[in-house]
């Protein structure tokens, strides 16, 4: 084989590759029999099953994913399925599509939903382009409050665009209306909010709506789903475009992924969205039918027309989070969120009364907090994780100046046995 491409040996094929980057060895063990190689297997995923208890948050929560939900997602005709080009032959996944656009829309109380994006993340990036193509300016101011995760991911996607970027602090948890008002005017495309913002604080960005629209600029809220069963919508608000992380609604952590990502907007942005939207029409014979109305992908059409150039979606996610909401019903969504916020409640009335333990309360939470710790808060996880539990989120990772802050998140999984645990372990930690 060498002989044939004109290598002298098996060290030239990896000549553009640098010396530490090659591989060690060729020296590939002899087979195994199919029962050795699943215990091999089962040996090592074991590893990753630390049975924690955890209390992590930062965008990605550890909520309960009902039997119902795997069962009917890992049904051939779902997890199988493919884009549904020709729609006479897949009615099914354009309807459940269609359904989970209905869900999202009743959800953030928006107007039209997409079929998908790849995460929460991504999702907001393509949502602020969207409101570029929309007003055509190119400048962008994102709140202090939003996810450094999904800033991070703008602006790598952004680093070679002639866009212009503005951050807005907080204030007592909240975004700073007066550093808002000062930084917004007429060049400004998008304002980009967060609600709960990342570190758990609940805020009403009405009255920044209201003085963003004054001045022609959209308003970007990402949300979390959850939290929608109680909190003020976003489209109460008056948002423009609405994004967020899908996950809550039904998929679990999975070492990070798939996820899903979610998009909402009104009637008339609709031609500006991206990737494909649903849409429900009759038939030759007037029945009830179901077809891709809108796919402005630059597959299907000027690839300088086009609103993205992602090529496919998560539509099993999508599927996935559909069967999620419809096993919960409305009700159930509500008494879901009222759970999260009364358990993280629980919660902090708990840790604050551990000495040196100090609970952020400028503001309301919904299921996710911030302490102050009277040690570094990546030395007290490190300690939380050999008593069992993922103690939450060192904040020190994304902001240096605050090294003793954890951003705690308590979902529905969590028993009220298991917070006083996590606050008796916590205050051993402290005191080591």
């Amino acid at each position: 084989m060498l002989k044939v491409i004109g290598a002298k040996s098996i060290d030239d094929l990896f000549l553009d590759i640098k010396s530490r980057h090659q591989p060690k060895s060729f020296n590939i063990p002899s087979g195994l029999s199919e029962f050795e190689v699943l215990e091999r297997v089962r040996g090592i995923a074991s590893k990753n099953d630390a049975r924690l208890v955890s209390f992590l948050g930062a965008g990605f929560y550890d909520h309960y994913v009902p039997e119902a939900v795997t069962a009917l997602t890992s049904r051939a005709e779902f997890y199988t399925a493919y884009t549904p080009y020709q729609p006479e032959s897949s009615q099914g996944i354009l309807q459940a599509l269609y359904e989970y656009q209905s869900m999202i829309a009743t959800l953030t109380n928006m107007d039209v939903v997409n079929a998908s994006l790849y995460d929460g993340g991504t999702a907001l990036y393509e949502a602020m382009m969207m409101a570029i193509r929309i007003n055509r300016r190119k400048k962008i101011v994102m709140d202090g409050g939003v996810s450094p995760i999904y800033r991070k991911i703008i602006r790598s996607y952004t680093s070679n665009l002639d866009i212009e970027f503005k951050e807005t602090p907080i204030v007592h948890g909240r975004a700073d209306r007066e550093a808002i008002k000062n930084i917004l005017d007429d060049k400004t495309s998008a304002i980009i909010l967060q609600n709960p913002n990342f570190f758990g604080s609940i805020d009403d960005h009405t009255d920044i709506i209201k003085q963003a629209h004054k001045l022609g600029i959209l308003v970007i809220e990402s949300v979390y789903p959850i939290s929608l069963g109680i909190l003020k919508t976003p489209g109460e608000m008056d948002a423009d475009i609405v994004t967020g992380e899908g996950q809550s609604l039904g998929l679990s952590l999975n070492f990070g992924g798939p996820y899903l990502g979610f998009m909402a907007t009104k009637e008339k942005y609709i031609r500006k969205m991206p990737g494909r939207i649903v849409g429900q029409t009759e038939d030759k014979n007037g029945r009830r039918c179901f077809v891709n109305t809108l796919q402005a992908r630059e597959q299907h059409i000027r690839r300088e027309k086009a609103t993205s150039n992602i090529c496919t979606n998560v539509a099993l996610c999508a599927i996935q989070a559909a069967i999620f909401m419809s096993l919960l019903g409305k009700q159930g969504l509500k008494d879901l969120a009222q759970l999260n916020l009364d358990k993280a409640e629980f919660a902090r009335k708990t840790l604050e009364k551990i000495e040196g333990v100090e609970v952020k309360r400028s503001s309301p939470t919904f299921n996710e907090f911030t302490i102050c710790l009277p040690k570094k808060a990546k030395d007290v996880v490190e300690k939380m994780v050999q008593k069992g539990f993922a103690a939450g989120f060192p904040l020190s990772r994304y902001y240096p100046e605050m090294e003793n802050y954890l951003l705690v998140a308590v979902t529905e999984k969590r028993t009220k046995d298991e917070i006083v645990l996590f606050a008796n372990n916590l205050e051993g930690a402290l005191c080591s």
